[in-house]
């Protein structure tokens, strides 16, 4: 696209077609000879006839009959002053138009060379609501501690709890924590368990516990008569189990680095059963190799709880056995997955001999293929337990 002459002006372009003559000019002056003027359009000859004979009639005997014309020498270059304010305003806009062009090259190399960046994550307020940052297991041991201790109290020994109690509430808290001070119960375990973190650094934890009343044996009466029932025995029916479990939700809050008991806890009840399981679907069984290797199944559940399982496991697999106390009653069943390969999965349902009782359990056993240069066998490469 040619350039207009406002744009050749702030570049300091010559005209179009100046350049051309500029040339002729200077090529002109250097052969030292004129550029003939140019002759008008039309010229009268009976005008020019006069003008010659009246030239040749006035001038002298010893001048030539014919004058030739003077050369007269053209300049082929005009130098023409310009005004600084005009120069001035060309340097300027030529400056800005070379450092916009500059500008653009170096935005578009960064765009090829850098790749931009994500833009970081706006967090999301903290309003107390479900905080990640709450510190929950250390709520759920200053819960448990709490609970151990608020439910266990002797009417002999009451500095005992009161001691367990400062420990994790706040300092000048009444150590009593609502107990009358009479009775005896002890705590057999405790199991923490949810914590919902409310406002203000605040939070409730559910901690299960399993508690048993402690029944005195009342003092023979004097004289051989019926012994008198003893004042610090709960007033339990028989029906009643011995240990039971209990719910308790505990507030805790966050304070100085530590989490600390803020108030009073609440019992709740505990569900006497579970839900009702979802359906699961087991794997497809394979009868043929359930039945190849049951042998080698019930081989290693002897040696498991024998102590010696070095000798029906494949190379390189350990597992530790049971512990002494422990006999094999027997494999109830064994069921094989459907699959193929080297390496095959199966169920088995073990029945034990503990403490005086039987006791059935399951396990998933993984079998590997072992081979050597006359024969191959299955032998256990791991056992877990439970069915997931």
């Amino acid at each position: 696209m040619p350039l207009g002459p406002t744009t050749r002006r702030i570049l300091g372009l010559p005209e179009a077609g100046e350049w051309e003559q500029k040339k002729a000019r200077a090529k002109a002056k250097k052969n030292k000879t004129a550029i003939p003027p140019q002759q008008p359009a039309t010229v009268n000859p009976w005008e020019a006839a006069a003008a010659q004979l009246k030239a040749e009639q006035a001038a002298p005997a010893s001048a030539p009959a014919l004058l030739e014309p003077t050369p007269r020498e053209s300049t082929p270059w005009t130098t023409v002053e310009e005004r600084s304010g005009s120069a001035f305003a060309r340097r300027i806009g030529r400056g800005i138009l070379w450092a916009l062009v500059v500008l653009l090259v170096l935005v578009g190399a960064k765009s090829l060379l850098l790749p931009k960046k994500a833009p970081a994550p706006i967090a999301a307020p903290n309003t107390g609501q479900g905080a990640p940052d709450y510190p929950t297991a250390e709520a759920q041991v200053t819960a448990g501690r709490f609970v151990r201790a608020y439910l266990a109290w002797d009417e002999k020994d009451p500095a005992a709890r009161a001691a367990q109690l400062a420990a994790v509430l706040p300092e000048g808290a009444d150590t009593s924590v609502g107990w009358s001070g009479k009775g005896r119960q002890d705590v057999l375990a405790v199991e923490p368990g949810a914590v919902t973190p409310a406002t203000q650094q605040q939070a409730r934890v559910r901690v299960l516990a399993l508690i048993r009343p402690a029944v005195e044996t009342p003092a023979p009466a004097p004289g051989g008569g019926q012994p008198a029932p003893s004042q610090s025995a709960p007033a339990s029916s028989p029906a009643e189990p011995s240990a039971y479990w209990i719910g308790v939700d505990v507030p805790v809050v966050q304070a100085g680095g530590r989490v600390i008991v803020s108030g009073q806890p609440g019992i709740v009840g505990v569900p006497a059963k579970g839900p009702k399981a979802p359906e699961l679907k087991g794997p497809e069984g394979d009868s043929a190799f359930a039945q190849h290797t049951s042998d080698t199944v019930a081989r290693f559940f002897k040696a498991f709880a024998g102590g010696d399982t070095e000798s029906v496991t494949a190379p390189g697999i350990s597992l530790p056995p049971l512990p002494a106390g422990i006999t094999l009653t027997g494999v109830t069943s064994w069921t094989a997955d459907k699959g193929s390969g080297s390496d095959r999965s199966g169920t088995a349902r073990v029945s034990w001999q503990i403490g005086g009782a039987q006791l059935e359990q399951t396990y998933r056993v993984r079998l590997t293929r072992v081979a050597s240069a006359d024969a191959e066998r299955w032998q256990v490469a791991g056992v877990t337990g439970s069915t997931a």
